[in-house]
């Protein structure tokens, strides 16, 4: 687990929302996991780390496989929630997830 998903499951426990499984593989045939996934909503959160240093997310081949993943899991209805590190630390991204984790209550 990196510093930033770290940092992130700190601010979901602090805000006591139902803890997510980690690292949850979604997809039926393909090796594809997220993050965090509140798996009866299907709601997934991706922390995007390296966007400034050039990391494997954000460069041709990465981007394309990411692409590909984050279409599939649509296809599946999935609604992913991608942030970044500043997202994380400002808390910014923590007010987002209750909210869409509310909303997919809502409809479920």
């Amino acid at each position: 687990m990196s510093q930033l998903e770290a940092l992130l499951e700190l601010y979901i426990k602090e805000f006591g929302l139902t803890p997510p499984q980690k690292e949850f593989r979604f997809h039926p045939n393909r090796r594809w996991r997220f993050d965090f996934a509140w798996q009866e909503r299907k709601f997934a959160v991706e922390v995007e780390g390296g966007a400034w240093v050039n990391g494997r997310h954000t460069r041709g081949k990465g981007f394309s496989n990411d692409l590909e993943k984050y279409h599939e899991a649509m296809a599946l209805g999935w609604l992913v929630y991608r942030c970044d590190g500043e997202l994380i630390k400002s808390g910014r991204a923590i007010g987002v997830i209750r909210q869409l984790l509310y909303e997919r209550l809502q409809t479920a």
